[in-house]
């Protein structure tokens, strides 16, 4: 979980924009980040470049593929799509850290 669900979340709860319109917000919020942690980590040499284009020639295909199911999709469904989602990583962590650090305890 990173800060464009955060940001999601709020731009859903606090304006009256589609949530298409507010996804696309997300990515374009994205793409600067991304762009500065590219440069960094090729400066530091952690990226396989082999690797990297087969991930991002697959992402491309994805994000195609991936919009114009969402273009079809209404907005309403993505809206509770995306709440399911964030219920789903939120019981997820909750569980992890539960049993990282709870019942790690215990067992001592």
């Amino acid at each position: 979980m990173g800060g464009g669900s955060i940001l999601i979340l709020l731009l859903s709860v606090f304006t009256e924009n589609s949530q298409k319109m507010i996804q696309g917000i997300n990515l374009i919020f994205f793409v600067p980040t991304a762009l500065i942690a590219i440069f960094i980590n090729l400066k530091r040499k952690n990226i396989d470049l082999k690797l990297s284009v087969i991930i991002i020639f697959l992402g491309i295909i994805g994000a195609i593929i991936g919009s114009q199911i969402a273009f079809k999709v209404p907005d309403n469904f993505l809206r509770k799509a995306f709440i399911f989602f964030l219920l789903i990583i939120t019981f997820y962590e909750i569980y992890a850290y539960f049993k990282k650090y709870i019942l790690n305890k215990t067992s001592r």
